[in-house]
């Protein structure tokens, strides 16, 4: 049962990690980018994937070690909701995080950041600060098993 309330407290701990580093990115990307400014959607990135990593291990180790059988969550409507809905957000991802690997990248070599469509990865932000948004609301009913076939 300790296991099970730690591994719960670490997910829930990293939503509050992911959240706060994807709303940090949206707002930093939206304030000058000099150097200070892209120091912080670095920082801010940079959260966001420690935050991603630990959303990914401590879920897999909730399953295995949760204090519920993994057939709770693979025989849970919501669950699949919820898996689908994280999916979407790495998908989103994928250009920003290639995109800041550019540019942290190129930092290192002294040279100016690539042009970026930061426009769009304004807008990628705030949909995948939605989507974690909707991912709580889904792992709610999940955890309190409804939707189970």
């Amino acid at each position: 049962m300790i296991v099970a309330a730690l591994l719960s407290a670490i997910h829930l701990l990293t939503l509050a990690l992911g959240l706060g580093a994807v709303v940090w990115r949206g707002r930093a990307l939206a304030s000058p980018l000099d150097d200070r400014g892209w120091g912080n959607v670095l920082a801010a990135d940079t959260a966001w994937g420690i935050a991603a990593g630990l959303w990914i291990v401590s879920g897999v180790a909730r399953l295995f070690f949760g204090g519920k059988e993994p057939g709770f969550y693979t025989h849970n409507g919501f669950f699949w909701i919820k898996m689908t809905l994280f999916a979407a957000v790495f998908l989103l991802e994928l250009a920003p995080m290639l995109a800041f690997i550019r540019v942290r990248a190129a930092r290192r070599r002294g040279q100016p950041p690539p042009p970026l469509p930061l426009a769009s990865f304004q807008r990628i932000n705030a949909i995948e600060a939605a989507l974690v948004a909707v991912i709580v609301v889904v792992a709610a009913f999940m955890a309190r098993g409804a939707w189970l076939f």
